[in-house]
């Protein structure tokens, strides 16, 4: 099972992921309240993380079409909703409810 390790506002948190499953199901499973406001489809990208070591797989055409509108993005930028748990990953969690203070949204359909 792919190992991964999440930088979040309150430290940082290692799990192991059922490979295939969502990484934002990952994280929101592994009791990290990242926002996925659009649940889960690619529109919004509040999902968003910053992949630090790991391959992420390879970015779709609506995750490239939604950061490419957003222009202040690391280049190493990906939406959990969108990546699956193939392999080990560190990530920087972006955006956490508890941080933003609101609901972190619909939960993404897996």
């Amino acid at each position: 099972m792919p190992q991964i390790i999440a930088e979040t506002a309150d430290g940082t948190v290692s799990f192991e992921a059922e490979a295939g499953k969502k990484l934002v199901l990952a994280l929101e499973d592994n009791g990290i309240d990242i926002l996925h406001r659009c649940g889960g489809n690619a529109r919004c990208t509040t999902c968003r993380v910053e992949i630090i070591t790991g391959d992420a797989g390879l970015m779709g055409p609506d995750e490239e079409a939604i950061l490419s509108t957003k222009g202040d993005l690391a280049p190493n930028t990906r939406l959990s909703c969108q990546i699956r748990c193939g392999g080990d990953l560190e990530v920087k969690v972006v955006n956490q409810a508890s941080v933003a203070g609101i609901d972190p949204g619909t939960r993404p359909e897996d």
